[in-house]
């Protein structure tokens, strides 16, 4: 394997790119730029043209829609790569959603339904992957998810997502506890906040922005370059002795926030 092609030869699903924005965007480039093969999914048609200015300059070997809502959805798409490659090496989750109703309002208030649609789309789809992932990772392999610093404290106006996030984070343990026997291992990416489509759904975000920007050491947002370049570490060789763990690409907005 080249040096300078850390993934050459890996295999990589993306969930959830909606337009080159996205952390699903980001992390697919630096995949691909790592060496990787990439196959990428988009929730809905409203969302190809945009997913296409992704996939295009990637060359990305599968592109559909996976909306995990829609029952067989997600055996579709990893049954797509098992056609396509026999094997799969990374998967990265990055898919999260909540009722508006329920997301702006407090937990005390969020409606059993909202909470449960939220865990089911943001959480129980992960573990869902890992499932569908393991037979196809005979060879070990590498998952991952996005989480955000509200699944460890309480942040204004991010509301019932904290323990939604929370529960993905402890999904991740779990998971990397169980599948690390098959040297499959799993990690959170856990950004800062950026302006992307997904976030814009929260309350006030501009206002967790402006407190990202004006307490995190580094005085700035990360961008999804930067997270994609710790996603394509993770998934390589140099990471092979880590998993489990909850990483932080936020700028140090972590440590003091």
């Amino acid at each position: 394997m080249q040096t300078n092609a850390p993934l050459g030869g890996k295999k990589a699903l993306v969930f959830g790119v909606a337009n080159a924005d996205s952390i699903a965007a980001g992390c697919a480039s630096a995949f691909k730029a790592a060496g990787a093969d990439v196959a990428l999914t988009y929730l809905n048609d409203k969302a190809r043209p945009h997913v296409a200015a992704v996939a295009d300059p990637l060359g990305a070997a599968l592109v559909g829609p996976c909306d995990v809502r829609v029952p067989g959805a997600l055996e579709a798409a990893f049954e797509d790569a098992k056609t396509r490659w026999g094997k799969l090496d990374i998967v990265l989750h990055s898919i999260a959603f909540a009722p508006r109703e329920d997301l702006h309002a407090r937990v005390v208030d969020c409606s059993e339904a909202g909470f449960l649609q939220a865990m089911a789309v943001s959480c129980h789809s992960f573990i869902q992957m890992a499932k569908f992932a393991e037979p196809l990772m005979a060879q070990g392999g590498t998952l991952l998810t996005v989480s955000f610093y509200g699944a460890e404290k309480a942040v204004a106006n991010y509301n019932m997502m904290g323990p939604v996030k929370a529960a993905l984070e402890a999904s991740m343990r779990s998971i990397a506890a169980e599948l690390g026997p098959k040297n499959i291992r799993a990690h959170a990416l856990s950004p800062g906040p950026l302006l992307t489509r997904a976030a814009s759904g929260i309350d006030r975000f501009d206002e967790l922005v402006e407190r990202a920007k004006a307490q995190s050491p580094g005085k700035r947002l990360v961008t999804t370059a930067e997270i994609g370049a710790l996603a394509a570490f993770l998934a390589s060789d140099a990471a092979a002795g880590m998993t489990g763990g909850v990483h932080y690409v936020d700028a140090g907005y972590n440590i003091v926030g």
